[in-house]
């Protein structure tokens, strides 16, 4: 412990991380304010009760878990009508075309291989494309809003505009959009002058703000009529602390690949070749290369299949997509992350220019040699630790599914038993810690966390 508070003294010793920190912490709190502005057309006093409203109306109970769980992603903004309510999901849908795209248009190929120029072009063609994202979205929850949540005929009182008048839509679209735009810059000032990946901490703090109320719904369902008890909130506790370990281990798990250094002598076979033992390291391949973006990904997408319902509300399978904890949802969610990590794993790690990078620096892996062989060597081992990642990645993802009725009994605190809320907030927070660590060192103090799982993650 005294170690602990040691390190946190260095932290704040540090100027620059110091200032890094608070303004992460600055923006995190903007986010959060913004997120209880609510449109400026309704009356937030009748909708605070929104998703409750929408769970006991109609009997159609399916749908409210899909709304919880994009509610989750905004921090309940999207439930909360608020100015901020499409949050940051845009800007991760424009970055989902972006990267296809560049898979088939020859220009994005070329503006991914112009190093830094490149990138920012592409940043700003996301940045153009995640309006137009809003654009679309924007209309489309303001028509739930209006017709399926608050129906202006059983709700007058919660608009302050008639919601079929432009009055209502042209503003509200207006300020939606420049919500998730706000939201984007939010997250892009947090990379650049904060700590940690802006998009993800952003989508992390939204998920975090509805843990609390999650937990606190369980334990009154538990303790409370019919419910199991002290006990199965303690029995919860210590499965979802396993599940918590159990995704850390995903996030830092590598296989090492011996990597030989010879220097110039023994290339030449110099007469100092028993002197001069080439130095050996290690090629760190993560078995979970791609991280929390498959993830995300896939849950962008997955909103797609559930308005598919309204070509036929009479059938029961494509009803199914609504239902998070249905097993249509969770097989088709299943496939999208194992074929999100594959894609994102080879666009992310490029297999040929390590291994030019290695021959150019006089590095071989024992046994193969330089070249296309090691390029191909390093492809087949990716392609061997990726195929395991992203079923184990699948595993967690749809998790909740097979807990929620029999260990947990409600539909929010069952989503952060694995699934797509716990593993990005373990993602998240590892690679922060990650950062932090690397501050640390690079001013000889101890990192944040001294263990062998933490020691790992900076390899």
């Amino acid at each position: 412990m005294k170690e602990f508070i040691q390190t946190l003294k260095n932290i704040w010793t540090l100027k620059e991380l110091r200032e890094k920190i608070l303004f992460t912490l600055g923006i995190i709190l903007v986010y959060r304010f913004a997120s209880y502005i609510s449109l400026p057309a309704i009356n937030m006093a009748e909708v605070g009760s929104l998703l409750e409203q929408y769970k006991n109306q109609g009997g159609n109970r399916q749908g409210a878990g899909l709304l919880g769980l994009l509610s989750s992603f905004t921090g309940g903004a999207f439930s909360r009508a608020s100015i901020m309510a499409l949050g940051i999901m845009p800007y991760i849908s424009a970055s989902i075309i972006v990267q296809l795209m560049g898979m088939a248009i020859p220009y994005l190929q070329k503006l991914q291989k112009d190093g830094e120029s490149g990138r920012n072009t592409l940043n700003q063609i996301t940045r153009w494309l995640t309006i137009a994202v809003c654009l679309v979205q924007a209309p489309s929850y303001l028509t739930s809003i209006t017709q399926m949540f608050l129906p202006h005929a059983q709700f007058a009182s919660a608009y302050y505009v008639h919601p079929q008048s432009i009055m209502f839509w042209l503003p509200s679209i207006v300020i939606l959009v420049a919500g998730s735009v706000f939201a984007m810059w939010l997250g892009e000032k947090i990379t650049d002058k904060g700590i940690g990946n802006g998009i993800s901490i952003l989508i992390m703090v939204g998920i975090l703000a509805d843990f609390p109320s999650a937990f606190l719904q369980e334990v009154a369902t538990q303790t409370g009529k019919g419910g199991l008890g002290t006990i199965m909130i303690l029995v919860e506790v210590l499965f979802w602390l396993l599940v918590v370990l159990l995704g850390i281990l995903l996030s830092v798990a590598v296989r090492k690949i011996p990597i030989q250094y010879v220097s110039r002598a023994q290339a030449r076979g110099g007469v100092n070749r028993n002197l001069m033992q080439g130095a050996r390291q290690w090629i760190p391949l993560k078995v979970n290369a791609a991280g929390v973006m498959p993830i995300i990904f896939a849950q962008a997408l997955m909103f797609v299949p559930g308005l598919l319902t309204k070509l036929d509300d009479s059938n029961t399978f494509l009803a199914g997509f609504q239902n998070v904890f249905s097993w249509q949802y969770n097989v088709l969610f299943a496939i999208l992350i194992i074929i999100f990590t594959f894609f994102y794993t080879a666009i992310t790690i490029p297999v040929n220019q390590m291994a030019d990078d290695l021959k150019r620096n006089g590095g071989l892996i024992p046994k193969v040699r330089p070249g296309k062989e090691t390029s191909d060597y390093l492809d087949d081992i990716l392609s061997k630790i990726t195929l395991p990642g992203s079923i184990f990645l699948a595993i967690f993802a749809v998790l909740p599914a097979f807990i929620h009725g029999w260990l947990v009994q409600t539909d929010g605190f069952a989503l952060f038993f694995g699934g797509t809320s716990l593993l990005i907030m373990v993602g998240v927070i590892l690679d922060t810690v990650q950062q932090i660590n690397t501050y640390l060192l690079n001013h000889h103090y101890d990192g944040l966390m001294q263990s062998k799982l933490s020691r790992t993650t900076n390899l």
